[in-house]
């Protein structure tokens, strides 16, 4: 099962979760799947794990075209607050965000598409989080988001959170050019 949202691009994937006494099984990658889901093919180059403690936001993050990344994520312990900001320039939510729970407990996955800031707030200690991205790392090309920028109104759900010096220091949407 798929959710979309008013935002177009992004997704949230339910995934098909088999229990009984010894656990729980589900598939968690498909790539005919993936790709029927966004309706065009999508290759991932490289694969990221995060480890958070309770509090920690990370984002919101970019990197700029020809690096863009698009990212399936997923929580594999803990829980997230996970957040998508679509930075296209002709899009008519420009601006807008998407926020979802993702969780070990609730096994969601969200697809982030190119041209979209991302991030998280970790709501729970030792939160593993892992993103599929479709480009390489590219330094020069990162980009990002004031976390806390009014204009963007997130709800981190997090009392006192912790920082990056660069998440810190990011700019303001207001003053943001979009190379999307």
């Amino acid at each position: 099962m798929i959710k979309k949202f008013n935002i177009k691009g992004p997704i949230l994937i339910y995934n098909r979760i088999f229990k009984d006494e010894r656990g729980l099984f589900f598939e968690s990658f498909n790539q005919d799947k993936f790709n029927e889901i966004v309706g065009k093919p999508i290759t991932f180059v490289q694969d990221n794990i995060s480890h958070s403690k309770k509090g920690v936001i990370r984002g919101l993050h970019f990197q700029k075209p020809p690096f863009a990344q698009g990212k399936l994520v997923q929580v594999l312990k803990g829980s997230v607050i996970d957040v998508a900001v679509d930075l296209r320039k002709k899009s008519p939510t420009y601006g807008q965000h998407i926020a979802v729970e993702l969780s070990a407990e609730n096994n969601k996955m969200f697809w982030v598409p190119e041209g979209f800031a991302h991030g998280f707030s970790a709501l729970e200690e030792n939160t593993i989080f892992s993103y599929k991205c479709t480009n390489f790392y590219h330094a020069q090309s990162e980009g990002s988001l004031l976390w806390n920028d009014a204009d963007l109104n997130i709800d981190w759900k997090v009392e006192q959170p912790i920082l990056s010096d660069k998440d810190l220091i990011s700019e303001k949407l207001t003053t943001f050019v979009s190379p999307f």
